[in-house]
């Protein structure tokens, strides 16, 4: 193949404040599942570069778990829809689809055969249902509630019994199989339920809730026992999620207080507590899920509200690693540096600094608070990005971090680019007000402003020629150029407007040495010019998108182009033979937003769906 697939870099699980995310780990404790966006990716735990997406799902995923055996995996989206996958092969197979209730599914659990599951969730005739996985068979009712069930349990071994929690403030109990209702546990929570859960040899299961309680029932006859958290060893805020050992002699809990603790069963106390964020409150560190892997390590999985996954070790009051990224849709990518780290910014204004060698990510602390979009290098070791909150911030690449002073734009920025006149580099920004040209050194010094008649929407430039273009809702494309009107004083001038396109122009490139030009549409179309032959156009056939153009980007030989659209295909474009090209079709699920080279044998994508992927490629 020409063009092969490397890695998967996945985006982190979405969470939802006041509300759990459930995670869920293979058998061996090798592979941690969670859905993000309309996916679901099953990602080692050990090396967390390495990941597989299921695309299955037309909505919002909510929760995906592994069967017992770990063959399959379930997953439940927003629609009410459950499905059935393999989790072994590479192809990830649906072996079921089923429609299970006429709203989202909040959480799926198997039985200890991986013949049955339960999933339940906020739907108008009915919050959940028991099927078999294969056929999607009745074998059970889910009957007792009054509101959404959050959380549901069922017992490893028989006689089976589940147990569901929701936000009546009750615990339904069931026997089966086929499921049936049993009792209903009142009074013992006040608040609403989040999570419930059996221990793995089914002698108890326990129940949280954003009223601090932490219940301990009898696994068998669904009983009440005690309650665990009490006193100042107590949870300070709701626990949206707790998670058995493997040995069932203790179970870890997770908190909007920050914190994450482990019980011992036995002496029903608290043995151990970690806390993420800083002393105080922070919302981003509230602590939504928690997973506890059966890894003779013993290591625990919690989830951020912003994502971040912090592995835990019982010896250690530190997370012993944290791994982060992005939740939301990638925006802006860029390449840059000697040791080639990839930046890139997300529509919820998140930056991060990626370690290919790695496949890890840092995040830049103090970003852009609204979607970043775009980088512009000025050099090796600084990089420049824009977001949407009308800042422009500077970035060390080396320590990726953000230095300097935040530069504010008077208007709503539509891009910038980086040029150089007589030895000194320029930066230029476009706004809806007009084109500033400014001088950066820890922060922007503005030296010309030109207003125009039209309203801009992108920016292009080549650094070393000194010229740049602004693309137009009037489907036009204007030229300019920077100039010395007197010693320290720069200005700009137009030189020429491109009227060739048949719609709206929605990205440029021009190559490295400034040679080509190239303009994506909203068609999907491409046309290149050649800026050497005053902007003669040199073909119109890079025309395979059928979707808005999201990203141009050139090889460092000027020989191919790399783009990336809303139609989810990736094309590489020839300039020798414009009419032959290399695809990825469904490259990302939403649409490709990002993309760059690396090097000159692969090629890295961001799309809406939070992946990053790298591909190889055998230029034709």
């Amino acid at each position: 193949m020409p063009i092969t697939r490397k890695s998967i870099y996945a985006p982190q699980p979405s969470t939802q404040r006041a509300r759990p995310t459930h995670l869920s780990t293979d058998p061996q404790g090798e592979r941690l599942a969670y859905a993000s966006g309309k996916s679901v990716f099953l990602r080692s735990i050990d090396d967390p570069s390495l990941s597989t997406q299921y695309t299955g799902h037309t909505s919002t995923v909510n929760v995906a778990r592994f069967s017992p055996s770990g063959y399959y995996v379930a997953s439940g989206d927003s629609s009410g829809m459950v499905r059935v996958w393999d989790a072994v092969g590479p192809e990830m197979i649906t072996k079921g689809e089923f429609g299970i209730i006429s709203g989202p599914i909040n959480d799926i659990a198997w039985d200890g055969e991986s013949k049955r599951l339960i999933a339940v969730g906020n739907g108008k005739e009915r919050f959940g249902h028991c099927i078999t996985f294969d056929t999607g068979n009745s074998v059970g009712e889910i009957l007792g509630h009054s509101s959404t069930i959050n959380s549901v349990s069922i017992r490893q071994s028989r006689p089976y019994r589940a147990a569901t929690a929701s936000d009546d403030k009750s615990v339904v109990f069931f026997h089966g199989a086929p499921f049936k209702y049993n009792k209903t546990l009142t009074g013992h929570h006040s608040n609403f339920l989040q999570g419930v859960a059996f221990s793995p040899d089914g002698e108890h299961f326990v129940s949280v809730g954003t009223d601090r309680k932490i219940i301990l029932y009898d696994g068998k006859t669904g009983e009440f026992k005690t309650e665990i958290a009490y006193g100042d060893a107590a949870h300070r805020g709701g626990i949206y999620s707790v998670s058995w050992s493997k040995d069932s002699t203790r179970f870890v809990t997770a908190s909007a207080d920050q914190t994450v603790k482990v019980w011992d069963l036995r002496s029903e106390k608290n043995s151990h507590t970690w806390r993420s964020g800083p002393e105080g409150t922070s919302i981003a560190d509230h602590q939504v899920g928690v997973v506890w892997t059966p890894r003779a390590d013993n290591t625990i999985i919690s989830l951020s509200l912003s994502g971040d996954l912090n592995y835990l070790d019982l010896n250690s009051d530190r997370p012993r690693r944290v791994i982060t990224g992005h939740q939301t849709s990638i925006t802006a990518m860029k390449i840059t540096g000697e040791t080639k780290t990839l930046f890139t910014g997300g529509v919820d204004g998140k930056t991060c600094g990626w370690d290919l060698a790695k496949g890890s990510a840092d995040s830049l602390d103090g970003g852009h608070t609204n979607s970043v979009c775009g980088f512009s290098s000025q050099d090796e070791r600084r990089l420049a990005s824009i977001g949407q909150d009308d800042f422009i911030r500077l970035i060390d690449v080396g320590a990726k971090v953000f230095i300097g002073t935040n530069h504010h734009c008077d208007a709503q920025p539509k891009g910038f680019t980086w040029l150089t006149l007589k030895g000194e580099q320029f930066l230029v920004t476009v706004t809806e007000k007009g084109i500033l040209l400014g001088k950066v050194t820890t922060k922007l010094k503005v030296n010309d402003v030109l207003e125009q008649s039209y309203t801009p929407t992108h920016i292009s430039g080549c650094q070393d020629k000194g010229i740049f273009a602004v693309s137009a809702t009037d489907q036009t494309v204007h030229i300019y150029s920077i100039y010395e009107e007197a010693p320290g004083e720069q200005g700009i001038k137009e030189e020429k407007v491109l009227r060739d396109a048949r719609a709206a122009p929605t990205c440029l490139s021009y190559s490295p040495s400034g040679k080509y030009f190239a303009v994506g549409f909203s068609s999907g179309k491409i046309i290149l010019y050649n800026v050497e032959e005053d902007y003669a156009v040199k073909t119109t056939r890079w025309s395979f998108h059928t979707a808005r153009v999201a990203s141009i980007t050139w090889n460092a030989e000027e020989t191919h182009v790399v783009s990336g659209s809303l139609d989810t295909n990736i094309y590489i474009y020839s300039v020798a033979a414009p009419g032959k090209n290399q695809s990825i079709k469904n490259a990302h699920m939403g649409g490709v937003t990002a993309v760059d080279w690396e090097g000159s044998d692969g090629i890295i994508s961001g799309g809406a769906d939070g992946t990053i992927k790298r591909w190889e490629v055998k230029l034709e």
